[in-house]
């Protein structure tokens, strides 16, 4: 039998396989490559893990739905760069589960928002964010500031985390109840904030 275009257009099973083969051929041609680039795969200089801090904040942040307004991705376009600094690199992601780039920008996009202000800047913004913006249509989190960061299961999420390629020692797992002692979730979303986008920086010094 000649597989003709005719013959394809007509028999609907044999024309979903086919397109279900060209999909999957094309997507491992895409996907597969870079599984062996180092610049995909390995962390960029100076990147860290989230500590436990950081990472409880990095919860609190998609909890409240931050990356619908705000992605975490500077695009290499001249505008992007001049505005918020290096674009982006894969190498930045890699300890990201998931990441956050998103793609929508109601509000800025924060990946190189880390060390750009103060904590007490971040502080009196997630307070009541038109004080310092007054055109700003974000909504206010004064209630963090009076939530304990969550500490009772930070070994498990860590531990959890180093088993998909987070490079978490024992001690840094064993220690990330008593760093979250005391400490607000607002003081947990600052903390993750202020880390975001530095490895480039840092490199760049």
């Amino acid at each position: 039998m000649k597989l003709t275009h005719d013959l394809i257009e007509r028999n609907q099973a044999l024309l979903i396989i086919l397109v279900i083969l060209v999909v999957a051929v094309g997507g491992l041609v895409e996907i597969v490559p870079l599984s062996f680039q180092k610049s995909v795969t390995e962390p960029v200089a100076g990147l860290k893990p989230y500590t436990a801090l950081q990472l409880t904040g990095r919860d609190v942040y998609i909890r409240e739905g931050c990356n619908n307004c705000h992605s975490q991705m500077v695009r290499p376009f001249r505008a992007e760069v001049e505005r918020y600094g290096p674009y982006s690199v894969a190498g930045e992601f890699v300890y990201d589960h998931p990441f956050q780039w998103g793609s929508k920008r109601t509000g800025p996009d924060l990946h190189r928002v880390g060390g750009r202000y103060s904590d007490e800047w971040h502080r009196l913004h997630l307070m009541n964010p038109r004080d310092l913006v007054p055109e700003s249509n974000m909504p206010a989190y004064p209630f963090l500031a009076r939530t304990p960061a969550s500490a009772g299961d930070i070994e498990a999420r860590m531990r959890a985390l180093r088993t998909v390629g987070v490079p978490y020692t024992d001690a840094e797992i064993e220690k990330g109840r008593e760093e979250l002692k005391d400490k607000s979730e607002m003081d947990a979303l600052i903390a993750y904030l202020q880390v975001l986008g530095t490895a480039i920086k840092k490199g760049s010094n």
